[in-house]
């Protein structure tokens, strides 16, 4: 079975952002070798903070960032629901990060991913038994 590598928004949104062409260009390569070599996993905030960025931030019409939206469907969608809040909430007083950071950590671990790949945590950190991955660098 293939490895499971969580995808935190900032890849997803820099992979279409035309303000940071060697970004994109990376994070597009990044997203492909997902596709080609492991199993995709986001959650459904990495959907919702998509969704925000691309439509504030980039100014992707709103019709355009929905249908990418139901695209992610492709991937593996972790459902934040309370128990991932509260177990966020712990993850980041443990681990002294955002609440955000932190529930990305705690729907990687509950998928059983083996990387998270983002921007945002430090890369070759290892939290809760999941090691961090900056693909840009």
């Amino acid at each position: 079975m293939a490895a499971k590598i969580f995808i935190d928004t900032n890849l997803l949104v820099y992979s279409m952002d035309s303000n940071e062409p060697q970004k994109r260009e990376k994070c597009r390569e990044a997203l492909r070798r997902v596709r080609d070599h492991y199993r995709g996993v986001l959650s459904t905030q990495v959907m919702q903070e998509f969704f925000v960025a691309a439509t504030k931030k980039l100014g992707v019409d709103v019709l355009q960032a929905k249908n990418i939206v139901r695209q992610f469907e492709n991937f593996e969608v972790v459902t934040v629901s309370p128990g991932l809040i509260y177990e966020a909430i712990d993850c980041s007083i443990l681990n002294q990060l955002s609440f955000w950071d932190s529930l990305i950590v705690v729907a990687a671990e509950s998928a059983k991913c083996n990387e998270i790949w983002s921007e945002d945590l430090n890369t070759g950190q290892i939290i809760r038994g999941i090691r961090v991955v900056n693909p840009l660098k």
